[in-house]
């Protein structure tokens, strides 16, 4: 699968899951279970070759980098839960839970790289169309990185339920402690036709030295920190849940408010929400629903670092207003059942924490120095369109802009009245200046469609052999260069995802067939399945790799995501 992206090179991964969940009953009133997770992933890539091509019809360009080093990233998760479940009385639930979470993460990498950026030949007339036409520029870079990330996580909770007539009571308070540490030392150079970037004054030509003195090298990121963390987190909730009906009309209510309080920033925070909803009693099966209420999202470790490895104990928890109506409908067609569901949404947003994503990593501000909202309405609509087995489409439509409040910029005019761009406007002496207020931007999740499909047939004759076709598609996410985490200049749009899936299985053994063969005889059920990820091969970008020259100009090189994938899975019940 990694082989197939654009960087060539030697890829070695290995990974380990292994989950376990267990209960007893000690006796009919109680009984205790354990969960448990460990999960160790080491991923190590020598990287060797990359060639990708972009631009436009207008400006074919090729990059081809040479790689020199390697990565080494390891992720070490652990997890254990026991949980005690004592029921005294018919109607009264009570849980108590003890867990503990330990995470590391180690990261390493040096790696260098030449690249050279060449424009291909456009003209189709020609012998030579495709191929490389001109150099544009050759450069290098190196990137370091010795990063550690220690971080246990121990809770004690309780939660409760009871019952009595049409109305359910739950309750529930915990006690969550938490340790961390984390060490960060990265650095990166870049270097563009022989010059460092960003490019030093030199003293060339100067007799005075004092008044040109010599420049120290800088490198193009510096990034070292070392943080230890303790705090602890205490939160209740309280809930209560109202069932009526009246001639034939079922209701029901929902009522409860949540509270929590990190000793680190000393916050505390209190949300009600509540819920309705109405089951009329129509010919037509439906059921609406309304709810509303005040969220908090209590900032974690990730949340509290900037972009310079500093911790912001004072950072506040990011609030939102929200409401959402919807409906369920329940229908026959084709003498066969179907469900569709629509939810409407708004959300208003305070305190917002903004982020940035930088190929797969997501790097946070560290402030609330934002206010955001999101708008939408998810559908969906799932059945048997073919007899006896289901299929559904789903279509989603979203907007979600924020706003900072710190994010005003100055942009300088030539005598021409243009605006200077660094590296393209050839008249960059300054006349004039505007202070620019951006207002309301693209959040990185503005995603406007989504639409998925999946569709499953089989052939009459022969119903153990099943077929599915799936659709996926959504509209570009927003992107931006990465100049000094400047959110407003992130308005550009990576282009849509589309991907075709097709996939056949085949059911081998049936419970409710009797077979002779000993070695299958033993288990329920046993399917094969084949599946094809991708079918048609898109190109679909994730992220984009910025390449500057000398002058200043940034080069958007798209990442792609892996092309076509043939999966084969086996499948045993017993």
């Amino acid at each position: 699968m990694l082989q197939s992206l654009d960087t060539d090179g030697e890829y070695r991964p290995s990974f380990l899951d292994i989950q376990s969940f267990i209960t007893y009953d000690i006796n009919e009133k109680w009984e205790i279970g354990f969960l448990g997770n460990v999960a160790q992933n080491k991923y190590q890539f020598i990287p060797e070759t990359r060639q990708t091509d972009f631009g436009t019809i207008n400006e074919a360009l090729q990059l081809t980098v040479y790689f020199d080093g390697q990565e080494v990233d390891q992720f070490q998760t652990y997890f254990g839960a026991i949980t005690n479940t004592f029921k005294p009385k018919v109607g009264l639930e009570l849980k108590f839970i003890t867990s503990a979470f330990s995470t590391l993460e180690d990261e390493k990498f040096d790696i260098e790289g030449a690249y050279r950026i060449d424009e291909l030949e456009r003209d189709m007339s020609k012998e030579s169309f495709g191929d490389i036409k001109f150099n544009k520029g050759v450069g290098s870079f190196m990137n370091h990185a010795r990063n550690k990330l220690d971080a246990n996580v121990f809770s004690i909770e309780h939660k409760g339920e009871k019952i009595a007539g049409k109305h359910t009571t739950f309750w529930g308070i915990k006690y969550q402690h938490e340790i961390i540490n984390d060490k960060i030392s990265e650095w990166a150079y870049v270097d563009s036709t022989g010059y460092f970037i960003p490019k030093v004054i030199d003293s060339v030509g100067y007799v005075d030295s004092a008044a040109q003195p010599n420049q120290l090298l800088e490198l193009k990121e510096v990034l070292k920190s070392r943080v230890s963390l303790n705090s602890n987190r205490y939160s209740s909730y309280l809930q209560r849940l109202w069932i009526w009906d009246k001639d034939s009309v079922n209701y029901t209510f929902t009522a409860g408010i949540r509270g929590a309080y990190w000793d680190l920033n000393q916050e505390l925070i209190v949300s009600p929400r509540i819920a309705f909803t109405y089951e009329p009693n129509w010919k037509k099966d439906y059921l609406f629903r309304i709810a509303a209420g005040v969220y908090y999202q209590p900032p974690f470790y990730r949340e509290m670092r900037d972009f310079d490895g500093n911790i912001n104990k004072e950072i506040k928890s990011q609030q939102s207003y929200q409401a959402v109506l919807g409906s369920d409908h329940n229908f026959e067609a084709w003498e066969r059942p179907f469900k569709f569901t629509t939810d409407i949404y708004y959300k208003y947003i305070k305190n917002v924490i903004p982020y940035e994503i930088d190929n797969v990593r997501i790097r946070y501000f560290a402030t609330n120095n934002a206010n955001a909202y999101a708008t939408g309405v998810d559908m969906k609509i799932n059945g048997e369109f073919v007899k006896g087995v289901e299929s559904w489409f789903s279509m989603s439509v979203m907007k979600t802009q924020e706003d900072l409040v710190d994010d005003s910029y100055t942009e300088y005019l030539n005598s021409d009245g243009e605006v200077i761009i660094s590296g393209y406007t050839a008249n960059s002496v300054v006349v004039d200046s505007n202070v620019v207020e951006p207002g309301f931007i693209p959040r990185p999740t503005d995603q406007r469609v989504n639409f998925a499909l999946f569709f499953q047939d089989y052939i009459p004759k022969l119903p153990s052999l099943k077929m599915h076709i799936a659709l996926y598609y959504g509209t570009g996410l927003p992107f931006g260069p990465p100049d000094n985490h400047e959110r407003y200049k992130a308005t550009l749009r990576i282009p849509p995802y589309r991907r075709v899936d097709i996939g056949f299985s085949y059911l081998l053994k049936s419970d409710k067939k009797e077979t002779k063969s000993k070695i299958i005889g033993g288990f329920k059920n046993i399917w094969v399945s084949a599946e094809v990820f991708n079918l048609l091969q898109i190109n679909n970008v994730i992220s984009y790799l910025w390449v500057e020259d000398i002058s200043g100009r940034n080069y958007a090189v798209p990442n792609y995501l892996t092309s076509r994938q043939i999966n084969l899975k086996f499948h045993f019940e017993f």
